[in-house]
């Protein structure tokens, strides 16, 4: 069973005041680049794996979508998400990643958003995923950059020239890495990243897009704080198709 976080109230109350959790899609840095490589959803049935607050289930049927179903492990969550959802084509459940079921064919589009990293047997997933997709269905997802999993330490270090550098550690050694964000012992796993492209191909899965999201110059004019993002990427966002 997957950790679940969510339900921590140091941790969703820190959450909540995310600009991400307050503004939406419109919130997310990478939101931009997500969009860009959204089929058309008009008529699909979307799986929404690990849904939240619900923002991408609500616009995926704005653009739409015949049905969309939202899962996440946290009660927290799925509440705050039915509470701002009215339509009745949209289904939120309570599930753990982990021990995901899906009817098989069942849906013609499946995203998930900065969720996969919380989740140990990613292979069992990628599979379980593969299964519910119809044929030449995509599956757009995002998870944090693994560079980004494996600091060494909190912060910027500097190298003997008094350079910036982002010090890694150990970044080979695949497995859990618990770490304080938002509160104490948050527990996630590390894949190279030739390991989350390779289990998708081994899933049968065509790589049709793998983005190590920057900031665009438009982006920085906006939010300056965001120059750190071309030192060392955030999100890796990946596209592939059944």
């Amino acid at each position: 069973m997957a950790q679940n976080i969510y339900d921590q109230s140091e941790f969703f109350a820190g959450y909540s005041a995310m600009r991400r959790s307050v503004e939406g899609l419109d919130g997310a840095a990478e939101w931009p680049a997500v969009r860009t490589q959204l089929p058309d959803l008009t008529g699909k049935r979307v799986v929404d794996l690990g849904c939240g607050f619900g923002w991408f289930a609500r616009y995926a049927r704005s653009v739409g979508a015949a049905s969309v179903l939202g899962l996440d492990i946290s009660e927290n969550m799925i509440g705050r998400a039915r509470a701002d959802t009215r339509d009745d084509a949209i289904t939120y459940r309570i599930s753990d990643l982990e021990e995901l079921e899906l009817p098989e064919a069942s849906f013609d589009f499946a995203h998930s958003s900065l969720a996969f990293h919380y989740v140990k047997n990613f292979e069992r997933l990628v599979a379980t995923v593969y299964r519910a997709l119809v044929p030449g269905s995509h599956f757009v997802f995002t998870i944090e950059h693994p560079i980004f999993m494996a600091p060494r330490h909190a912060g910027w270090g500097t190298d003997v020239d008094g350079q910036r550098i982002w010090p890694l550690d150990s970044y080979a050694i695949e497995g859990s890495r618990t770490t304080d964000w938002l509160a104490k012992g948050v527990v996630k796993y590390h894949r190279r990243l030739g390991t989350t492209i390779n289990t998708l191909v081994s899933a049968g899965f065509a790589i049709r897009h793998v983005e190590e999201w920057a900031p665009s110059e438009q982006d920085l004019i906006g939010h300056p704080e965001w120059a750190e993002e071309l030192d060392r990427p955030t999100f890796l966002l990946v596209s592939v198709e059944r």
